[in-house]
């Protein structure tokens, strides 16, 4: 029982392999290349996801030099790499969109039919019977691979398989990219933000100047060492003087306050 299982399963594995054998060579080049070139693609993207997220993340919490250099640095490499992968896949669909460029790939079609046409005369003068039987048959084989020419089907499904995975592999960069604007756009709202409320601390202190000059000015006239008639007793004006001046100190700069945050100037 077991050797029966045994034999059916070698027998399995070399109809399998049989099966496997029945694409072209230049086929499976080709889809060894394809599929080291997206595999290759793929992981770098992956590798640039992995470190892109929790860097953007942090810059989000905390925006510092270091911080907006990383970011600097994998947007760069990101890039790059959506170039190459922009460029696989600009590749892979011209490709599909031409099916005279996919013919042009059969190399064992063109192979065959190019032998079977040059053996046909030294055939042919071989022998005069045989070399009939063997020239129709060749014009037959000859005429097949004219008709699938046109066939370009098992081609065609082998490259839409990596065109669907490259593109996988650019959506996945084109999201990482979007991720990376909306960072961006945050980033220069909170900056913004913080800028306008420099603005504001600037106006206030501006009016605060303002009116301090003014009280300041006050001080300067009345402390001035001129002899005035008026100044002969009349000490007690002093604290009243201070007192009006300081009031309409504050009274000013209210007025300034008040305005700037009835024009939105400042916030509320």
């Amino acid at each position: 029982m077991v050797k029966e299982m045994g034999e059916s399963s070698a027998a399995q594995n070399d109809a399998d392999a049989g099966e496997e054998d029945d694409s072209p060579f230049e086929f499976r080049a080709l889809e060894v290349f394809l599929e080291a070139i997206c595999s290759f693609l793929a992981a770098r993207t992956t590798e640039l996801e992995t470190a892109a997220y929790p860097a953007l993340d942090e810059l989000t919490s905390k925006i510092s030099s270091r911080n907006l250099d990383r970011v600097r640095k994998l947007k760069s490499a990101m890039t790059r790499l959506t170039a190459r992968v922009q460029k696989v896949r600009d590749e892979l669909e011209q490709l599909l969109d031409d099916d005279d460029d996919m013919a042009e790939l059969y190399l064992s079609r063109k192979l065959s039919s190019a032998s079977s046409a040059s053996s046909s005369p030294n055939c042919y003068l071989t022998s005069p019977n045989i070399g009939s039987k063997i020239s129709r048959a060749s014009r037959a084989s000859l005429a097949t691979a004219r008709g699938d020419e046109n066939d370009v089907e098992e081609l065609e499904m082998l490259l839409e398989a990596y065109f669907m995975q490259i593109d996988s592999t650019l959506n996945r960069l084109t999201t990482l990219r979007e991720y990376i604007d909306d960072t961006e756009d945050y980033i220069n709202i909170q900056l913004d933000n913080h800028r306008n409320q420099l603005i504001q601390l600037e106006l206030v202190l501006s009016s605060g100047t303002v009116c301090s000059a003014f009280y300041s000015l006050v001080a300067g006239i009345f402390g001035m060492n001129i002899p005035y008639t008026w100044n002969d007793n009349h000490g007690y004006m002093f604290k009243y003087v201070v007192i009006l001046t300081g009031a309409i100190c504050v009274i000013l700069f209210t007025f300034i306050m008040s305005h700037a945050r009835y024009k939105g100037l400042v916030g509320s």
